[in-house]
């Protein structure tokens, strides 16, 4: 029986990195965690365990703090555009480079409505990515927000499902709507300003989902998706996870009390998951 090496890659995850990027009024601190995936001619280390084209991950790691210092400037995409280019074209061997960024987002305190010069507070669970992959002959862009917590008390139900014999749920017109959203985007260029395009798409996403009377989590999630693309010509698909996070009325009547949707149960687990992926025709 013979056996064949098939596709394989290496790399260095999670390159913790913070900047500080000193501007003449303010301080802008930015907070990120880099992956780097390299695939390429990589066989003999493999077979031979021969390492002559072997890039170690620890040159990998100190490749993403050296280059973060003059090109970590704007976008997490321009960045880890640079990264997957640099590896690229410095390695001949390498016939593919993928970066993953997650930036971890922080806001300037404001006191008296003016901005703090250096003193910033967490964004909560809220972050955004990226997802770059160069080959010798194209380059994909991929962008999103993963953990976005998000929910209306109102304009929201489900009704009208398959009953069975194991069906408990009862059908409600009037419900809490509570998701922790990660939504995907893949951009049809790579010469575009990200940061604006970002800011666009998650007020589309919010919007949407604020404004929007749902019958079901598919509807909504249908909503936002076709919502980012009829507004964003950059956007060639978005792909999107809602896992509905559940909000129980409690039951008040053993006190001989009514619930006028006003008191829940919040559960953790289990819990709904719905996806879906939006593309143009």
């Amino acid at each position: 029986m013979k056996l064949t090496l098939k596709k394989n890659a290496y790399g260095k995850n999670a390159v913790n990195l913070s900047k500080i990027i000193r501007h003449p009024n303010y301080h802008e601190f930015r907070q990120i965690s880099v992956n780097v995936s390299l695939e390429g001619d990589f066989e003999t280390a493999h077979t031979l365990g021969d390492n002559s084209k072997i890039v170690p991950t620890d040159t990998q790691k100190n490749t993403v703090y050296a280059l973060a210092k003059e090109h970590f400037v704007d976008s997490i995409e321009n960045f880890g555009l640079y990264l997957a280019n640099y590896f690229i074209t410095n390695n001949p061997q390498v016939s593919q480079a993928t970066v993953h960024i997650i930036e971890h987002p922080w806001a300037r305190m404001a006191f008296d409505g003016e901005p703090h010069h250096h003193a910033y507070v967490g964004g909560g669970s809220e972050k955004r990515t990226t997802t770059l992959v160069q080959t010798t002959e194209a380059i994909r862009v991929t962008s999103g927000i993963k953990d976005l917590l998000i929910l209306k008390t109102t304009d929201s139900g489900f009704e009208g499902y398959v009953k069975d014999q194991y069906t408990t749920l009862k059908e409600t017109a009037d419900r809490i709507f509570a998701t922790q959203c990660e939504a995907n985007w893949v951009y049809t260029s790579h010469n575009l300003d990200f940061t604006s395009l970002f800011g666009k798409i998650r007020e589309t996403l919010l919007k949407t989902f604020a404004h929007h009377k749902s019958l079901s989590v598919q509807q909504t999630l249908l909503a936002m998706g076709s919502a980012v693309l009829e507004e964003n010509q950059e956007v060639s698909e978005i792909s999107l996870i809602m896992p509905n996070k559940h909000h129980i009325p409690f039951n008040l009547e053993q006190f001989g009390m009514d619930n006028q949707n006003e008191i829940f149960i919040a559960t953790d687990e289990p819990y709904g998951y719905i996806t879906g992926t939006v593309t143009r025709e």
